[in-house]
Order: structure tokens, then sequence, then C-alpha cells
């Protein structure tokens, strides 16, 4: 996947926005909580599900993400061997878990399904 492609697909995402943080970093928020970060030099990092992160950390497909290990963050070093198909269903995970502890109201002021 590139850099391109992960944007556009964590932008087309409800309620959306993205922010230079960090240096840098292109972090994605849904209101105003993250749910992915892309990093210069092609890593990124995102929550997932927590048997994801047993999987992913498990097998070596991905480490932990520096900071936010304990919330299951998980970081990649590299896009670009990663399928664009896996890396949008992961984005549309994070965003869902990371909505998914707002409150009805936050989510109904986002426009976003009660929830999701």
């Amino acid at each position: 996947m590139t850099p391109e492609a992960f944007e556009a697909a964590a932008l087309a995402l409800p309620a959306t926005s993205r922010v230079v943080q960090w240096g840098g970093a292109s972090v994605y928020k849904v209101g105003d909580r993250i749910f992915a970060i892309a990093g210069l030099g092609g890593a990124m990092s995102l929550k997932v599900t927590d048997i994801a992160y047993a999987v992913l950390t498990e097998t070596g497909a991905a480490r932990p993400a520096p900071y936010l290990a304990r919330a299951k963050w998980v970081a990649f070093d590299d896009l670009a061997g990663l399928e664009d198909g896996e890396v949008s269903d992961w984005l549309v995970t994070a965003h869902a878990l990371v909505s998914a502890r707002m409150t009805a109201r936050q989510r109904r002021d986002l426009g976003l399904k009660p929830g999701l």
C-alpha cells in the first residue's frame, strides 16, 4: 500500500480528519480520537482488536506500537509490503473500535451511527 492509498482509505471513513503532529506524522482521528498514524518513511500504527494484536505481534507481522501497545496498537515499519485490502480492513476496524468508545452524543454529533 502506498502512503497516498493509506490516506485515501483513512479519510474515506466517516467523521475522519487528518492532522500533522509529532514531527511530521499524519495522525488520523475520528472526532478528536486517534485511530491511525502514518509516519515518515512509510511506517504506520493503528488500533486493533485484542485477537489481532496477539496474532500480529506473535507472528512477527507487526510489532507493539511504541507508547500505545498497552491500548492494543500495532506498528508496521513499511506500508509498501502490505496489501491494500488488508490495510483498509484494519483501518475500518480501528475506526470502529475508537468510535465505539465515544458517548452516544459524541457519535450523534459526528453523524456516526449508534453503536458503530
